[in-house]
């Protein structure tokens, strides 16, 4: 009897220890699928996406949201091969985040084929509208919203800031990635902006490394006096070979991020990586506490920022004009 028993005693522990085996996972599991999960979908690395990751962090934890205690990241990172993010967006999807933060023009493009219930945040360079992203600024309608930076339609500025700063260059260069979708329309802003400055834009298309240093070689041949560089995520995720390229052939470069200008970079004229993220993740933040995307105006920045390397300027010969000095946000001597 005592053996019965025994044995009785041990299979009930056995089975009983079992179950509680069981039901860690499941109970870990399911504590996990409380928590909201934000899918991060982009083109580049968590190394070219520093800055974005820094303001993304910074909108959500002043809402109260800190990554690992009250939300997850799901990341996902094309490695600059776009044609992974149709999987990777579906790879999201599968997983049924939260919501999507998209990463730029082409991340946005792939979340939008892949689904239309979970919300998505994006951030574009060009109006979202045109894009065929959302119905109107204020009431997107869909399951998305974002961010328009403007960086597509600030080129003719920054080609005009950058003209002040060369006058003598008859010939301007712009730099392009030919795969971006807001490319065309950039490129025919910047023709028109230099017909009425009445100066010549040679427009170079890169869309791998190997370009990249070609299309620097060729702004040398065609002897551009000065080189506008795109804000796509191509160039941004090459920083610092962009910069030694421009550099080595002795080019006044201007470029949409002040991360450029703080790498060495001479000028730069646009928005705030960081900030615009921040107001990503304040977005980001809403959403996760019920909001709809299609209630939530596409946001649209307020500031625009003029960053100025004096050294650079030094070591190209270049005379800052004072007017510009004066405009400039931030002085780098």
């Amino acid at each position: 009897m005592a053996s019965y028993i025994g044995r009785r005693t041990f299979l009930a522990t056995l089975l009983g220890g079992a179950a509680a085996a069981t039901a860690g996972p499941l109970a870990a599991r399911a504590q996990q699928a409380a928590i909201p999960v934000i899918g991060y979908l982009s083109s580049g690395s968590p190394e070219s996406d520093a800055s974005r990751l820094t303001g993304l962090r910074r909108g959500l934890n002043q809402a109260g949201y800190v990554e690992g205690r009250n939300f997850v990241i799901e990341y996902r990172w094309a490695g600059n091969q776009d044609d992974r993010l149709p999987a990777l967006a579906a790879d999201l999807v599968q997983l049924q985040v939260t919501v999507i933060v998209a990463a730029g023009l082409v991340p946005t493009l792939a979340a939008k084929a892949a689904t239309t219930r979970i919300p998505t945040v994006f951030i574009a360079a060009a109006d979202p509208v045109q894009l065929g992203l959302v119905a109107s600024l204020n009431r997107p309608g869909g399951n998305l919203t974002g961010f328009n930076t403007f960086h597509g339609e600030l080129g003719a500025k920054g080609l005009a800031l950058l003209h002040e700063l060369v006058p003598g260059s008859a010939t301007i260069g712009f730099l392009g990635n030919p795969h971006n979708p807001i490319f065309e329309l950039t490129t025919r802003d910047l023709l028109a902006a230099a017909l009425l400055i009445g100066i010549k834009v040679e427009i170079l298309k890169a869309a791998t490394d190997n370009e990249i240093d070609t299309a620097f070689a060729s702004a040398v041949q065609a002897r551009t006096g000065a080189l506008l560089v795109e804000g796509d995520p191509l160039f941004i995720t090459r920083i610092e070979r962009v910069i030694a390229l421009a550099a080595r052939h002795g080019i006044p470069t201007m470029y949409v991020f002040r991360e450029f200008v703080v790498a060495g970079g001479l000028i730069s004229y646009g928005t705030s990586l960081i900030e615009d993220w921040r107001q990503i993740g304040l977005y980001t933040s809403r959403i996760l506490k019920g909001e709809k995307p299609a209630d939530l105006p596409v946001m649209q920045p307020t500031k625009f920022e003029l960053v100025i390397n004096l050294k650079t300027a030094k070591v190209l010969g270049l005379g800052v004009p004072d007017r510009l000095l004066a405009l400039a946000d931030e002085v780098i001597e």
